[in-house]
């Protein structure tokens, strides 16, 4: 069950109407623009709530996405390169997010520094296709993949501030 937070969370971001993927041209171009307009608000509200802490950016396609995500720990700012492409089954299957210099160090992990979503984001992704995008996927799964696994990462000594 859900916690009021993540309700109110959800409950804050545009559902998706289009369900397209990258092979479908037309619907697809529909599908990249409520994508934008979901991501676009996210950030709004994450700024607002002085919780901004991605940014994101794809190729010309939008099929290829990629940018910087960051947590603050004991007022330190740790942040991470983050890749990710849209499955070719895109919106039925969640896009799996990389963050390839944390590869290998945690067990909620896969190969390529890709992040383990399966037990409790896919799930939900599931039953909410087509309206879930990726918003949802930095707000359901980054999010609080993050704020599990980083602290834990820095008290094992796996992950170090960087200095400036």
């Amino acid at each position: 069950m859900a916690d009021e937070a993540t309700r109110r969370l959800v409950a804050e971001l545009p559902l998706l109407r289009t369900n397209a993927g990258p092979r479908e041209r037309e619907l697809w171009v529909q599908r990249l623009k409520e994508e934008y307009q979901a991501l676009i608000k996210y950030v709004e509200n994450n700024k607002n709530a002085d919780n901004d802490w991605f940014r994101l950016e794809s190729n010309k396609e939008g099929t290829r996405w990629f940018g910087k995500c960051w947590y603050i720990h004991d007022l330190l700012k740790y942040e991470f390169a983050i890749e990710f492409d849209i499955p070719v089954t895109y919106p039925s299957t969640a896009p799996e997010i990389a963050i390839p210099e944390l590869d290998g160090k945690t067990a909620k992990m896969y190969r390529g520094g890709k992040i383990c979503l399966t037990d409790h984001f896919k799930p939900l992704w599931a039953r909410n296709v087509p309206k879930f995008g990726l918003a949802h996927l930095m707000a359901l799964g980054l999010g609080p993949w993050l704020a599990v696994e980083i602290p834990d990462l820095i008290a094992k000594g796996l992950i170090e501030h960087k200095e400036k």
